[in-house]
Parts: structure tokens; C-alpha cells; sequence
């Protein structure tokens, strides 16, 4: 389960850097791999199926004034400097990467967001992140400001 979850967060960050322009389609794919791969191995002893709140402090991605490590690591793997990714983001951005659950808020006064969710019984639930990927990203940024 662990793998859905944090590849939908992955390509979640990887969806708001592609309408920069600033990243190649190659070095967004490259991006979001070693996102994917930083949070897998940053989430492997604090994901915890029966108890999915328990640790999600530490599996928040966040951006705030300070750019989230996870995050810079993997852009300055693609040569994507801190400050085109503080121009890149929204400058307020929480994440959370929990079991069966991917949300998120933009600004601190933004409502929260699924962006997938499933049931601990039916693992297989269709996720949220399938209905984005089919609005055009601009259309799909505008929605997420509200």
C-alpha cells in the first residue's frame, strides 16, 4: 500500500512543477522517481497500516518559508534550484502521506484536499488522483486554490 500512496504525493509535486516549464518531461520523470524513492525510503519504519495517524507529523511534506528537504533533494537531482522551486510551488503547501490517505492544503486558512483515499478492507478503491489527471493542469491549479 505504501507505494500508492506516496507515488500519488510523487506525481502530485511532479504535476504542479510541469506547468513551470522550467523541467523537461524527462527530468520531471526523473524528479519524481527520486521523490518517490527519498519518501519511501523516509516513510519505511513510520508507516503504520493499523494505526495510520500514528506518525503522520513525521510523513507531512511541507512548504512554508522553508523548503521541504525531501523535496529539494530530489529537484536538486534534476539541477532545479531552490529558488526555482519557491517560484514553481505555492508558497504554502502541506501534505500529508498517511495510510489508505493522500491530502492536502494550500495557504494555512486552505481547506484540505483528498487527493486519494482508500478503505484499509478494500485496499483496490479507486483513488482521487484519476479524476486529475484527466483536467488540463491550469484548470486542475485554479481548483486547488479554493
Amino acid at each position: 500500500m505504501i507505494k500508492t500512496e506516496v507515488s500519488v504525493a510523487a506525481s502530485f509535486i511532479s504535476g504542479l512543477l510541469s506547468s513551470s516549464d522550467s523541467l523537461t518531461g524527462a527530468q520531471l520523470q526523473i524528479f519524481t522517481h527520486t521523490l518517490t524513492d527519498a519518501l519511501l525510503e523516509h516513510y519505511q519504519h513510520h508507516w503504520f497500516p493499523q494505526a495510520p495517524c500514528r506518525g503522520s507529523g513525521f510523513r507531512c511534506l511541507r512548504i512554508n518559508h522553508k523548503m521541504d528537504p525531501l523535496i529539494g533533494k530530489a529537484a536538486s537531482a534534476v539541477g532545479f534550484t531552490q529558488e526555482q522551486l519557491f517560484s514553481s510551488l505555492p508558497l504554502e503547501l502541506t501534505l500529508w502521506v498517511d495510510p489508505y490517505e493522500v491530502s492536502y492544503r494550500i495557504g494555512e486558512d486552505g481547506s484540505t484536499c483528498v487527493l486519494y483515499k482508500s478503505s484499509p478492507l478494500r485496499p483496490k478503491s479507486v483513488s482521487v488522483m484519476r479524476d486529475f489527471e484527466t483536467v488540463p493542469l491550469c484548470k486542475f491549479c485554479t481548483c486547488l486554490k479554493h
